[in-house]
């Protein structure tokens, strides 16, 4: 992965496994994703494979983020700012509850 989708799979990374280290990193249709007993929760997607103009990071069905009757599961990254880093890590939190 290039930069500077690497540089933002990579802060995911650790954000994700320092916030739920019970997640197991796992490579689904060759981005990086963490799973919990074998379900997909979280992924990312780089920009570059997808030929998009921004990254994303996804939650599977598996993840606990229902809201009513609608609720993002998908958001773009272009950076990661100290507020970005505590959404997602009240998202993951959240998937896993």
């Amino acid at each position: 992965m290039n930069e500077p989708d690497r540089v933002l799979g990579e802060r995911l990374h650790a954000i994700i496994k320092a916030s739920a280290p019970s997640l197991s990193p796992k490579l689904w249709y060759g981005m990086p994703a963490y799973a919990q007993d074998g379900k997909m929760i979280c992924f990312f997607q780089s920009a570059q494979k997808f030929n998009s103009r921004y990254a994303t990071l996804g939650f599977s069905d598996k993840a606990n983020l229902d809201d009513g009757t609608m609720w993002p599961t998908y958001f773009a990254l272009t950076e990661l700012t100290a507020a970005d880093e505590a959404r997602i890590v009240a998202l993951v939190q959240q998937a896993l509850s």
